[in-house]
């Protein structure tokens, strides 16, 4: 007796979805010889790491030595800091550039779906207003101190960084005035300093990019730092957001 409703094929077309669906399981799971290669390689290059670790001297020599002996040309006393934006200015600057290409590839993925899915609370709505300005405050100092003590453009970054994101899940929206070019001069403002400020000390006699002159050095940092944190906290905040403002 054929069921009310039945349509002849339909049992055939079930069963070519089951098929189907079992067919693309199927491709989907990673032949048994695959896994055993990949859990051989992943054993190799984490002996290999192990071996690396356990042969180093100890304790390790390490370039504190140096540094010291250093400090006084890098414009200031904190050797991290105389490490990251004068010895090794490259490395900081091509860190500076990952991050506007990890928001590029963000950016061209879509647009922004928002931060706070649904309407934020009472609680959400008026936090920023407290710990926004303070966050701000504590950015403020730690750009400051990163030239004698731990700090700088990436950890005052992150605070601004946090500020947006708070600003974004409380549902306040960016003026219209600072969408279009004004966002991407803000994310490629730390690299364009730093790149500018590293030819135009080239061009001076004897001089070498990203080479700053000891009398000269602290302004110059202190000048790349901040466009650099104003450039991570708008990224970081653009990075939560997900996609083109």
């Amino acid at each position: 007796m054929t069921p009310p409703g039945y349509r002849q094929g339909d049992g055939r077309n079930a069963g070519g979805q089951a098929e189907t669906a079992a067919g693309a399981r199927a491709r989907g799971q990673i032949p048994s010889w695959a896994r055993a290669s990949i859990a051989l390689l992943l054993l190799a290059l984490f002996g290999g790491l192990a071996l690396a670790v356990l042969s180093l001297s100890s304790p390790a020599p390490g370039l504190s030595e140096a540094v010291a002996a250093r400090i006084g040309e890098s414009g200031v006393s904190h050797p991290v800091t105389a490490v990251l934006l004068n010895f090794r200015a490259y490395d900081t600057l091509l860190e500076l550039v990952v991050l506007v290409v990890a928001m590029i590839g963000a950016w061209s993925v879509g647009t922004a779906r928002g931060c706070g899915g649904d309407t934020p609370g009472p609680l959400l709505r008026h936090l920023p207003r407290l710990l926004a300005p303070l966050m701000v405050l504590a950015a403020g100092y730690l750009l400051w101190a990163g030239a004698h003590s731990p700090g700088g453009a990436f950890q005052a970054g992150s605070l601004l960084g946090g500020v947006g994101i708070l600003l974004c899940l409380s549902g306040r929206p960016l003026p219209d005035g600072l969408l279009g070019w004004p966002l991407r001069l803000a994310a490629m403002l730390g690299v364009i300093v730093f790149a500018a400020l590293g030819a135009g000390v080239a061009a001076l006699p004897g001089g070498s990019p990203l080479g700053w002159p000891p009398d000269a050095a602290k302004a110059l940092i202190l000048s790349i730092e901040l466009a650099a944190m104003l450039s991570i906290g708008f990224i970081l905040a653009a990075l939560f957001a997900g996609g083109r403002p």
